[in-house]
């Protein structure tokens, strides 16, 4: 006798294994039966005079215990509506309570779908399945019901097929004739009333159809290197074939309970946390996949199975991942970028002050000598050119055609002479007027660097602020301060009238 109710307890939790759905949203139709149901292993089933199971709906964001009624009813893990409404529609949970914490088994969305009032199927509520002309196969009515009593028809395009009554309506050989929609209706009895239950199926039968897949996730088992602390990222993608099941579900598991739905709001994400499962098509192949976020790895995260299951009605897959400790840690992607924007943007800096001071330095010196107040053009002028250049820090010659006198150009040749070989003073050569023979000049202004060189432009050199005028006062000296100006003053002892320059048959001046 013990043996005969352990089989039988066996049986039925193979059945409910098979039955319970298990994907995250659901889609039903309005005015059938279904129930929502989770698996339970013998262990459990052993202790449930240990635990309390309840039954939950959101409303309004809050979580609202199911209290039973005539249309839903709950047993043990069994919560069944006798029918559905479109009212039903919603987040639904599970939960078991050993009196001191509440455990959430599972959590599903279920959508409720508006009946075609004109058709006998739904076009959002069925699978489609493709397949080659000549092949054997067959449609399978859901397993909503295993009471082998209930009444079952199978309707192909909504018109009764060939008074087909059994759970499998099978085809030894397809032709492009079986194409079309095919809908099994079961027949239920609850209570002295007829409940019924549909599923349809879109047949597509082609002369060279894609080849007949499995569903799979995609990749091995794999542990993870990660650090204490660190966001974790973990993705699952399962393989559906050449079309999209509708019973077809992906999700994640974590030592097997269910994790709690990303929010989208970082700052109330829970610390692990599942998205949105999403659907991709790849050239003729579709995919679904999920990820599922860990918002900073623990110690007690190293030692849990991060599980992710893909189902369809032929059974589960699953894919195990686990968290192990990496030798070496990931450097910040904010120092990382940090450090790789900061030397551009030094680099861009330091090439465009280098630009502006080439391009600007004249200004740029004659401001600092004006913030300084060091900018005099000021200086004394004496009888003998010798004493001139000894006592003065610039010396400027002033060319123009009619520079011919023989005095001049021993003056000029002195004063060269000083600056270019005794280096104790500069020279600014001003060209006044354009000279077109050089050759009476001396050698020596060939040493002249080109940039001591300032050339008159007539009337586009008469403002103060022309680049003429800024140039000259470029070369010039700096003001010294007051107390060295006065010193330099008395050094030179101009008296109390200042010393006019030889200027007769002379075409250059020097001024300090």
């Amino acid at each position: 006798m013990p043996l005969m109710i352990f089989l039988l307890m066996f049986i039925i939790g193979s059945a409910t294994e098979k039955l319970c759905p298990l994907r995250a949203s659901i889609d039903i139709l309005e005015g059938e039966y279904f129930f929502l149901c989770f698996p339970e292993s013998m262990q459990e089933r052993f202790q449930k005079a240990e635990y309390t199971i309840n039954w939950y709906k959101e409303n309004a964001g809050k979580q609202k215990l199911i209290k039973e009624t005539h249309r839903i009813v709950s047993q043990m893990n069994f919560l069944e509506f006798w029918p559905a409404e479109l009212s039903d529609s919603g987040n639904y949970s599970v939960t078991r309570s050993d009196g001191k914490q509440n455990f959430t088994i599972q959590q599903w969305t279920l959508n409720v779908l508006e009946r075609n009032k004109s058709s006998c199927f739904n076009e959002n509520h069925l699978t489609t399945e493709i397949k080659n002309a000549g092949s054997g196969h067959s449609l399978k009515c859901n397993d909503l019901s295993v009471n082998e009593n209930d009444s079952i028809t199978w309707y192909k395009d909504c018109k009764n097929y060939q008074n087909k009554t059994e759970r499998e309506l099978d085809f030894k050989t397809l032709t492009i004739q079986h194409s079309g929609i095919y809908t099994c209706k079961i027949l239920i009895t609850h209570e002295g009333k007829i409940f019924h239950s549909t599923s349809t199926i879109h047949l597509v039968v082609e002369e060279d159809a894609p080849e007949a897949v499995t569903l799979e996730i995609v990749g091995l088992d794999e542990e993870v290197e990660t650090q204490i602390g660190k966001e974790e990222i973990l993705n699952c993608t399962g393989f559906l074939g050449y079309f999209v099941p509708e019973d077809a579900s992906l999700y994640w598991s974590i030592n097997h309970t269910f994790p709690e739905k990303c929010s989208g709001i970082p700052e109330n994400e829970p610390s692990i946390c599942e998205e949105e499962f999403k659907k991709l098509h790849i050239g003729n192949k579709f995919y679904v996949t999920r990820l599922l976020r860990i918002k900073k790895v623990t110690e007690e995260d190293m030692h849990r199975n991060f599980t992710c299951m893909l189902q369809d009605d032929e059974g589960t897959r699953i894919k195990v991942v686990k968290l192990k400790k990496g030798n070496t840690q990931d450097l910040p992607v904010h120092m990382f970028t940090t450090g790789m924007v900061l030397p551009v943007i030094f680099l861009c800096v330091a090439v465009i002050v280098v630009v502006v001071c080439v391009t600007f330095r004249v200004d740029l010196v004659l401001f600092y000598r004006i913030i300084c107040r060091r900018d005099d053009t000021a200086g004394a002028v004496v009888d003998d050119i010798h004493s001139f250049i000894d006592k003065s820090r610039r010396l400027i010659i002033i060319l123009s055609q009619n520079y011919i006198s023989d005095r001049a150009i021993y003056e000029l040749e002195s004063g060269l002479h000083k600056a270019l070989v005794e280096r104790k003073t500069k020279i600014i050569l001003i060209e006044y007027m354009p000279i077109s023979d050089y050759n009476f000049l001396p050698e020596s202004l060939s040493l002249l660097p080109s940039q001591r060189v300032v050339k008159w432009k007539k009337d586009k050199s008469l403002p103060v602020n022309s680049r003429f005028w800024k140039n000259l006062r470029y070369l010039m000296p700096a003001k010294p301060t007051k107390s060295n100006t006065k010193g330099r003053y008395n050094n030179l002892d101009l008296g109390s009238k200042g010393v006019q320059p030889w200027t007769g048959g002379c075409d250059f001046n020097a001024v300090l």
